[in-house]
C-alpha cells in the first residue's frame, strides 16, 4: 500500500454535514498539519436540517475548512470544486441513506448514489489530465446493505453480494462495480468501506435509536421488529472514523499485471464492530441510559411503551461484519462498548433537545 500523509493535503469530503462526514472532518481539521477540507453538501431535508446545520457551524470555526452547498449530482459544480481546489484525497460519503425510504422515493437515490458517485469518478479520472499527480486515493461508502438476505455470517467481503433486497442496496453494490471499472480503466487508486449500523451523538434522527428516543420522550409506543430477533452490528461513529482515516492514509498500490496492463488499485473493506447485537437487548441499554441522562423519568413503565412486530420489507434479521481484512491491512477494530456509545449519545440528546 502506498502511505498517504493528509498534513499539508487538499481533502474533499462530500456529505460534509453528515453525521460520519462531519465526524470525519472534525478529525482531519484537528489532527493533521495545515490540512484543507473542502466540503460539499446539498443540505436536503431527509431528516431535520437543523441537526446538519449544527454539525457545519462546528466545522466552520475552522479556518481550513471551506463549505459548498450543492449536490454531487451537479456535474459542472464537481468539475469547479476539482479545478478550484485540486484534491488529492476524495472520501465520497454523499448518499441518500435508509432502505425503507428508497421503497417510495426512488428518484433520490438514482440522482445522488448513481448519478453523483459517477460524477465523482469522472472528475478524479480527469485529474490526472496534463499529467498532474491529481487525486492520490479515492475513499467512498458502500453499505453493509449490499449482503442482502445472505445467509451465511459474519459477512465477508468475498461472499457474493448479487441479489439485493432494496433499491438502496442496489445503489451502493452498483457503486462498487463503477469504481471497479474506473479503477481498472483509469487507474485510480480507490477503496470502498462497507459501513455497519452507524450511531453515536448528533447522529441520523432516521436511525432506529434515535427515532426510538424521540418516540419514548413524546410517550409513544415504538415497534421492534421481527420480535426483537434482529442483530445489528452497531459500530460507534469515532470508531468508524478512526477507521476511514487510517484507510485514507494507506492507498491501494498501482502495480501492473502479467500482461504489463494495471492492475486495478482497488479494495473492498467491511468496517463494523463486528460483535452483533440483538435488538431487545440494545433497546434495553438504550432506555437505561435514557433514564440516567436525565431524557426519560425513573419510573418510566417501557414495557407499556413497546410493541414486538413481524419483520418489513427490505430489511434483513442479521448484520455482522467479517472484519478481519481491516484488522490485518490497519490494525484497527472498533473499542466503544455499546453502553458507552448510548451513554454519550443520550448525554447528547438531553443537553441537544433540553
Amino acid at each position: 500500500m502506498t502511505a498517504i500523509d493528509l498534513s499539508h493535503r487538499t481533502i474533499l469530503i462530500t456529505g460534509a454535514a453528515g453525521f460520519i462526514g462531519s465526524n470525519l472532518a472534525k478529525r482531519v481539521l484537528s489532527d493533521f498539519k495545515d490540512a484543507k477540507v473542502i466540503g460539499i453538501d446539498n443540505m436536503n431535508h431527509y431528516y431535520d436540517v437543523h441537526i446538519k446545520e449544527a454539525r457545519l457551524k462546528e466545522l466552520e470555526e475552522f479556518p481550513a475548512f471551506t463549505f459548498v452547498k450543492g449536490s454531487i449530482a451537479d456535474r459542472s459544480l464537481i468539475e469547479k470544486i476539482f479545478a478550484d481546489y485540486e484534491p488529492s484525497v476524495v472520501v465520497n460519503l454523499a448518499a441518500q441513506a435508509g432502505v425503507r425510504y428508497s421503497i417510495t422515493n426512488p428518484d433520490v437515490y438514482i440522482e445522488s448514489n448513481l448519478i453523483g458517485f459517477y460524477n465523482i469518478l469522472e472528475a478524479c479520472r480527469h485529474s490526472y489530465d496534463g499529467g498532474k499527480t491529481g487525486v492520490e486515493h479515492l475513499v467512498y461508502a458502500s453499505s453493509s446493505s449490499v449482503y442482502g438476505s445472505n445467509k451465511k455470517v459474519p459477512y465477508s467481503t468475498d461472499d457474493k453480494v448479487d441479489n439485493p433486497v432494496s433499491l438502496y442496496a442496489a445503489t451502493k453494490k452498483s457503486n462498487e462495480l463503477l469504481d471497479h471499472a474506473y479503477s481498472k480503466l483509469y487507474n485510480i487508486p480507490s477503496t470502498g468501506l462497507r459501513f455497519f449500523t452507524v450511531y453515536g451523538p448528533a447522529g441520523r434522527p432516521d436511525m432506529a435509536y434515535f427515532g426510538f428516543t424521540n418516540k419514548l420522550r413524546k410517550g409513544e409506543t415504538i415497534k421492534i421488529f421481527n420480535y426483537g430477533n434482529c442483530k445489528r452490528d452497531f459500530t460507534y461513529v469515532d470508531d468508524i472514523v478512526e477507521g476511514v482515516l487510517r484507510v485514507m492514509q494507506k492507498a491501494p498500490d498501482r502495480v501492473n499485471g502479467e500482461d504489463g496492463l494495471p492492475l486495478p488499485p482497488y479494495r473492498i473493506y467491511n468496517i463494523g464492530n463486528s460483535h452483533p447485537e440483538n435488538l431487545l437487548d440494545f433497546v434495553t441499554i438504550l432506555q437505561e441510559e435514557l433514564i440516567r441522562a436525565g431524557v426519560l423519568p425513573e419510573d418510566y413503565d417501557f414495557e407499556a411503551h413497546k410493541e414486538l412486530v413481524p419483520m418489513q420489507p427490505g430489511d434483513v434479521p442479521v448484520t455482522y461484519a467479517d472484519t478481519t481484512a481491516l484488522e490485518r491491512d490497519f490494525g484497527y477494530k472498533p473499542q466503544t462498548s455499546l453502553r458507552t456509545g448510548l451513554r454519550r449519545f443520550a448525554e447528547w440528546y438531553k443537553e441537544y433537545y433540553g
